[in-house]
């Protein structure tokens, strides 16, 4: 039995080498594999250098065409910095880039100058508090600096941005850190460029000035029609039902331009920010990337219209006058101080 148990262990062993044969040799090393792997690696840096370096290259080409101007006065008894980084944005209906043909597809009229329809401040708090949007309504009357008591659009055409950024600077003491115009042209390119925005309205609207007819409730409204819902005052609240109409549209716009829809198409990506470059003046000390930073900051803020009095005669016309409660509010929100709903107007 102990013969028979050592055969069959015998039998399952491998044969022995012979005396003096060399050892096994070692299978060879996957070179090819190797090479095959340090070669994907070198391509897929090299695809991923050009990419960085022509993303770089792209972002600095879109930030020389942007349009500067010297947006921000030094004078003396200027806020000191208020925490958080402030944003004063103006829309104006100034037509002078538009061409004939323009003005007449967008309904603009032909008249001459440029006038602030759009004043709005953006507070967007140091941490991860929300931004807040103020409108400041043009017909808010405001000390204008060496001007006596006048509408606060008054600024904009005695003095153009500087006198403006002095005179909301003087009203709300916050310090203005950056300046964005944005004028007729180029606004439609900027909302075709992102496929339309989504905006709802309260009532009907048909106002032949601005072209634009809509019905109540929601809409799918291309640059065209973005252009004369922001402009139009042909509500019975005229200028306060057009300021929220502008932060809807803004809200709006920004939501559509941060969808991955745009960020990551780059036919639209790149018309948005060839329209935003078309319509935009900023601060000389602006850049594309401080534009950017707005835009997500403006994702989802507080929006509110400026706390005033009842309407007015002055000198000036009607006009919403300046009280205590307008003083609060902006003290809390230059303190970064929580905004009771009690101050906010029409907020959204």
């Amino acid at each position: 039995g102990e013969r028979r148990g050592d055969r069959s262990r015998s039998s399952t062993r491998p044969p022995a080498p012979p005396a003096g044969s060399p050892p096994a040799a070692k299978p060879p090393r996957p070179r090819r594999r190797r090479r095959r792997t340090l070669r994907v690696g070198k391509i897929l840096l090299i695809l991923l250098l050009v990419f960085v370096l022509g993303s770089a290259g792209l972002l600095f080409y879109y930030d020389s065409r942007l349009d500067r101007i010297d947006a921000l006065p030094a004078y003396a008894g200027r806020p000191s910095d208020t925490p958080g980084t402030n944003w004063l944005i103006v829309g104006t209906d100034s037509r002078s880039d538009l061409s004939a043909d323009q003005r007449t597809n967008l309904s603009t009229g032909d008249a001459d100058g440029s006038r602030t329809d759009t004043i709005m401040l953006v507070h967007n708090p140091p941490g991860n508090g929300k931004a807040t949007v103020v409108s400041i309504p043009r017909d808010l009357y405001v000390e204008i600096p060496g001007n006596g008591s006048l509408k606060v659009n008054a600024s904009y055409n005695i003095g153009g941005p500087q006198l403006l950024v002095q005179t909301v600077e003087n009203l709300t003491g916050i310090h203005i850190d950056h300046y964005a115009e944005i004028g007729f042209g180029g606004f439609d390119t900027l909302v075709d460029a992102v496929g339309g925005v989504d905006m709802c309205i309260d009532q009907p609207l048909n106002d032949p000035k601005a072209g634009l007819r809509l019905s109540k409730g929601c809409h799918h409204l291309n640059g065209r029609q973005a252009l004369g819902l922001v402009r139009t005052r042909a509500f019975p609240r005229a200028d306060l039902e057009r300021v929220i109409n502008q932060r809807k549209f803004l809200a709006a716009l920004v939501s559509r331009a941060t969808s991955p829809a745009v960020l990551f198409n780059p036919f639209r990506l790149f018309g948005f920010i060839g329209g935003a470059i078309d319509s935009l003046t900023v601060d000389e000390r602006d850049h594309i990337w401080n534009l950017a930073s707005l835009m997500f900051a403006l994702r989802d803020p507080v929006t509110t219209t400026t706390p005033t009095g009842e309407s007015i005669y002055t000198d000036d016309g009607l006009a919403l006058p300046v009280t205590e409660t307008t003083e609060q509010f902006f003290g809390l929100l230059r303190a970064g101080q929580p905004i009771p709903d009690e101050l906010l107007v029409d907020a959204g």
